[in-house]
């Protein structure tokens, strides 16, 4: 239905101003920019992606570039919940293997800063498919799609964990 994929859309894509609940100091998040973000110069323009995340995802924009931070929401959480540190950790690890993930740039454990832990990593351009049925693409650029899509997926799983630094991750065997 292509006025749900239009819905679907809207409420996904692009960014919005910050609700509330989810603020932040950002003159303190350029303060920690200035000195752990390698070429960071403000000054920094924040805004919040609309959807599809589990943890608050922000775009910042600055005139050395865009850049994307990852928090774990505010208030009483689980203590394994939403472990943006982990995120962290993995991404970096397979970033350095070669593997298709935005660049990391730096992890923050220090709640004062933006009032959770938090992360930062490079902003990558691209398209979004909100709807995995790909409603207006052509066939063949939809094989060429889900061909891609398992590739990578059989990529990921080829890794040798122990290899990438993550054999410590998670439970061991088939989990």
């Amino acid at each position: 239905n292509l006025a749900a994929m239009s819905r679907r859309h809207e409420q996904n894509v692009g960014t919005r101003d910050i609700s509330a609940g989810y603020t932040m100091d950002v003159s303190r998040l350029q303060e920690y920019m200035s000195s752990h973000v390698p070429g960071f110069q403000g000054p920094l323009d924040v805004s919040q992606f609309k959807g599809g995340q589990s943890n608050p995802t922000y775009l910042l924009k600055s005139p050395s570039g865009k850049y994307v931070l990852r928090r774990k929401p505010p208030g009483k959480l689980l203590r394994s919940a939403h472990a943006v540190d982990r995120e962290f950790r993995v991404i970096s690890a397979l970033y350095a293997a070669d593997f298709p993930v935005p660049r990391p740039i730096c992890f923050c454990a220090d709640d004062a800063v933006v009032g959770t832990m938090f992360f930062i990593m490079e902003f990558v351009d691209g398209r979004i498919f909100w709807d995995l049925d790909l409603p207006g693409v052509v066939p063949d650029e939809r094989r060429d799609i889900y061909d891609q899509v398992n590739k990578t997926i059989a990529d990921l799983h080829n890794f040798d964990v122990a290899k990438i630094g993550l054999s410590d991750y998670g439970r061991p065997g088939n989990y």
